[in-house]
């Protein structure tokens, strides 16, 4: 597959130094990825500068956190609000892009549309709002750092969904509906309702991570120059290897209506290696959280990370310790094998290779593909104890602990600016 660097191997523990300092660019949530970053980071003792994006006032405005809300954020703490978007920036007639779409029924989604001058100035005003307060962000990071030290920037944002009614009634349909609620994703996407989402997408996305590069530059010339360096990484999401009949290949869950803001996030990021910037942005395997728990079907290769741990340190205490939690999880009478079994029935099914080729990603979906990636979930999850209480939480953690590894010493000298974590490297980032 060309333009695929996959990471094989844990990479080498850098070894940093004090005055160090990992900024988180997008506020931190609860179980995700990025949380395996942090963690990774302070064991290591760099120093941590957080960020949030912001909270909406009643009037819709954008403002800080307020002293409540920001009690529990450890310190240092940077209270400039980052939100990115547009679908909430008001055009010349004083309408947001949502405003367009809040009277829309479900019956007639397919004829609601904006204005494209309206969808364009609400996206510039909502573009320059963004750089303006990177700007702010960066002037009050200036007095965290330590001259001869190492800044190391996670780009967190992602997402982007507008905030109005109709939009989640119809990616439930493009996501979990079937016969007569299954929505394809190509039609969905192609809709003016569509076009709202792949814009406001690209600008979380991807037009955060350009303007966060573009907008310190003048910042990292003056770090280098006092003997400092400086890394940007994101998370991106393109597939990842797994193990399927033994052996480590590529996969992808479709329909990632977001993959084609990621594709964007990775051009940028090329780009700027190009100019000599230190920067990469990690495609990490798929996990189940609260975020991506629309996207049922996206956590099935996920049970194939047993398998790696396997394959890769069969005799290792963690293995031991995974196996025998997971192992758990299920009903008295089941057992690994017969999820393994369910997994390598879809994984090599005709119906999903279909929608899971490298070649010309990301793919939108088909009917017979979401039903039976619906069913296969359905089916493993009824393997468990509790459907609430999958192993995948187990294992996502692990992937978030793997990952965070490798995006913050593999980063420091990036191979590439786009890179692959699969299976296999997280398992030895791990033990």
């Amino acid at each position: 597959m060309k333009d695929f660097f996959p990471i094989r191997q844990r990479p080498a523990k850098h070894q940093f130094k004090k005055g160090d300092v990992l900024v988180l660019f997008g506020e931190l949530f609860n179980r995700g990825y990025a949380n395996g970053l942090v963690e990774e980071a302070e064991k290591c003792g760099l120093k941590i500068v957080r960020a949030t994006v912001g909270r909406r006032d009643g009037n819709g405005d954008l403002r800080p956190l307020t002293d409540e809300e920001s009690a529990n954020i450890p310190r240092p703490f940077i209270n400039v609000p980052l939100e990115a978007g547009f679908d909430l920036e008001k055009d010349e007639s004083g309408k947001a892009p949502n405003d367009y779409l809040s009277g829309v029924k479900l019956s007639d989604w397919q004829n609601a549309s904006i204005p494209e001058a309206s969808l364009n100035y609400s996206k510039n005003k909502g573009r320059e709002r963004f750089r303006k307060n990177v700007q702010l962000f960066l002037k009050d990071l200036e007095q965290h750092l330590t001259p001869g030290g190492h800044v190391h920037f996670a780009h967190l944002m992602a997402g982007g969904v507008p905030r109005c009614k109709i939009v989640m009634p119809l990616m439930n349909r493009v996501f979990k509906g079937v016969g007569d609620r299954f929505l394809d994703s190509k039609t969905f996407w192609e809709s003016g309702i569509g076009v709202l989402l792949e814009q406001n997408f690209r600008e979380v996305t991807a037009e955060t991570f350009n303007t966060l590069v573009a907008e310190s530059s003048a910042l990292r010339e003056k770090l280098k120059s006092q003997g400092g360096s400086v890394s940007y990484v994101a998370y991106g999401y393109h597939g990842t290897e797994i193990i399927v009949k033994g052996e480590y290949h590529w996969q992808s869950y479709a329909p990632y209506i977001q993959g084609w803001a990621k594709i964007a996030l990775e051009d940028y990021s090329k780009e700027w290696a190009k100019k000599g910037v230190q920067t990469c942005v990690y495609n990490c395997p798929e996990i189940l959280t609260n975020s991506s728990s629309i996207f049922q079907g996206i956590e099935i290769p996920l049970y194939n990370l047993i398998r790696a741990l396997q394959k890769e340190t069969p005799t290792a205490e963690l293995t031991k310790k995974i196996e025998l939690e997971c192992h758990h999880a299920l009903k008295e009478g089941s057992n690994l094998h017969e999820v393994f079994k369910v997994v390598d029935e879809f994984l090599t099914s005709d119906v999903f290779l279909q929608t899971s080729v490298f070649e010309g990603w990301p793919h939108h979906s088909r009917k017979n593909q979401i039903e039976t990636a619906l069913n296969v979930s359905d089916r493993i999850a009824a393997l468990h104890k509790d459907e609430k209480l999958l192993m995948t939480a187990t294992l996502s953690e692990l992937v978030f602990k793997g990952c965070g590894y490798i995006m913050l010493h593999d980063a420091v000298h990036p191979k590439s600016p786009v890179a692959w974590i699969g299976h296999d490297a997280v398992v030895h980032s791990l033990v």
